[in-house]
C-alpha cells in the first residue's frame, strides 16, 4: 500500500512546481537520516521524498506523470514511482513516442494493456488515526473469469493468433512529415500475447474477466492525514485475458471532531477552568484522545493559558515520533455571587 508523489510531499494535485522545491527542502530537512539515525523507516521515507521532488520538480516530468502517471502504477511491492519514467525525455525533436503513438492512435509495444485503476473514498473517525484500523469494503470491478480461468477460452485451450502470427505485434505504416514511418504495435486481436482461445468462454464472451463483487480489507495506518491517497497495487479491475490487474487507489477522510483540532500530528483542545482553581491552582481531567488525563493546574494561572501533554497527539505517518495535545484554559467567570461570596470577595479587595 503506497503513496503518490504529491502525497509524499504533503502537496495537493493542483500544486506548482515551486511549490514542490518548498515542500521538498522543507521536509529533507525534517527527514534526514543524521536527524533519525537507526530509523529505518525514516531513511526509507527520505529516499520517498527525494524520487518525489526528482518527479514533480521538474516541469516536464511533473506534467507526465500528471497525465499517465495514476495509470501507470506498477506491480505489488514496487516503490509509487516505479512504472513511471523519471529520466529525462529525448532531446531535438522531443518525445517522439508520444508524436508516433498520436499517429497511430494506439499504444506502442512498450505498453502492457492492463486492468483499470479504480478510486474510492473511506471514512474514518479522528481517534482511528490514532492506532490506525482495518475496513471493510465491498467492491465492484471486474475480476478474472471463474470459468475459464481468466484465459477467456471456452475450454482452457488456446491458439496462435492469425492476425500476428504469434508474435503479439502487428506492423502499422502512417504518412506525416518524416515521410513513410512504420511502428511495431500491440496486435489488437491477441493484445500482444499472440495466442488467441479456440473458442469464447460462454462466460466472459472471451474477456477472461467479469464483473463480480468482492470484499477487500482496506488497512488505513496510524498517522494517516485527511485527503492523503493510498494505492493498492493490483487490486483494480483485472486486465483482459490474464493481463496484469490495475492498482485501487484510496483517498482517506477524516472529518473534524467537535472536541479536538488536529495541527498537523498535534492536538488542540480547550476547556473550562473554575476561577478559584485557576487562582489557587489544582487538577483537572482532560479528556484526549488516548483517555482522559490529569492536568496539574499551577496557582495563578491566567485565561487562554496553554499547557502541553507530551506525546499525547497523533503518530507521524510512518514513524515513531509522535505528536502533543495542547490544553488552553478558558477561566470561568461567576456572573452571579451568592452575599457570602461578596462578602468574602469584598472583604479581600480591601485587603489589595
Amino acid at each position: 500500500m503506497l503513496l503518490d508523489p504529491y502525497d509524499v510531499l504533503g502537496l495537493s494535485k493542483g500544486a506548482s512546481v515551486d511549490d514542490a522545491k518548498r515542500a521538498y527542502r522543507r521536509l529533507s530537512k525534517e527527514w534526514h537520516p543524521d536527524k533519525h539515525k537507526g530509523e529505518k523507516r525514516a531513511e526509507e521515507h527520505f529516499k520517498e521524498i527525494n524520487e518525489a521532488y526528482e518527479i514533480l520538480g521538474d516541469p516536464e516530468k511533473k506534467q507526465k506523470y500528471d497525465d499517465y502517471g495514476a495509470r501507470g502504477g506498477g506491480a505489488a511491492g514496487q516503490s509509487p514511482f516505479e512504472g513511471f519514467d523519471v529520466s529525462g525525455f529525448s532531446g531535438g525533436l522531443g518525445d517522439l513516442g508520444s508524436i508516433f503513438e498520436g499517429m497511430f492512435g494506439g499504444r506502442g509495444r512498450t505498453r502492457e494493456e492492463r486492468g483499470e485503476d479504480y478510486e474510492i473514498a473511506v471514512e474514518v473517525a479522528l481517534r482511528d488515526v490514532l492506532f490506525g484500523i482495518e475496513r471493510q469494503m465491498h467492491l465492484r470491478m471486474p475480476r478474472a473469469c471463474e470459468e475459464c480461468k481468466g484465459s477467456g477460452a471456452a475450454t482452457g485451450k488456446v491458439q496462435k493468433c492469425g492476425k500476428c502470427g504469434g508474435t503479439g505485434e502487428v506492423l502499422k505504416t502512417a504518412r506525416s512529415f518524416f515521410g513513410v514511418v512504420q511502428q511495431r504495435m500491440h496486435c489488437p486481436d491477441c493484445r500482444g500475447t499472440g495466442k488467441v482461445p479456440e473458442s469464447s468462454c460462454h462466460q466472459c464472451q472471451g474477456e477472461g474477466r467479469r464483473v463480480v463483487g468482492r470484499d477487500l480489507t482496506v488497512k488505513i495506518p496510524p498517522g494517516i492525514r485527511d485527503g492523503q491517497r493510498m494505492r493498492i497495487s493490483g487490486e483494480g479491475g483485472m486486465g483482459r485475458q490474464g493481463m496484469a490487474a490495475g492498482d485501487l487507489y484510496v483517498t482517506v477522510r477524516v472529518p473534524t471532531d467537535e472536541r479536538f483540532r488536529r495541527d498537523g500530528n498535534d492536538i488542540h483542545t480547550d476547556i473550562a477552568l473554575p476561577l478559584l482553581t485557576a487562582m489557587l491552582g489544582g487538577e483537572i481531567s482532560v479528556p484526549t484522545l488516548h483517555g482522559d488525563i490529569t492536568l496539574r493546574i499551577p496557582e495563578g494561572t491566567q485565561p487562554e493559558q496553554v499547557f502541553r501533554l507530551k506525546r499525547k497527539g497523533l503518530p507521524d505517518l510512518g514513524s515513531s515520533r509522535m505528536g502533543d495535545h495542547y490544553v488552553r484554559v478558558q477561566v470561568e467567570i461567576p456572573k452571579k455571587l451568592s452575599r457570602e461570596e461578596r462578602r468574602l470577595l469584598e472583604e479581600w479587595k480591601a485587603l489589595q
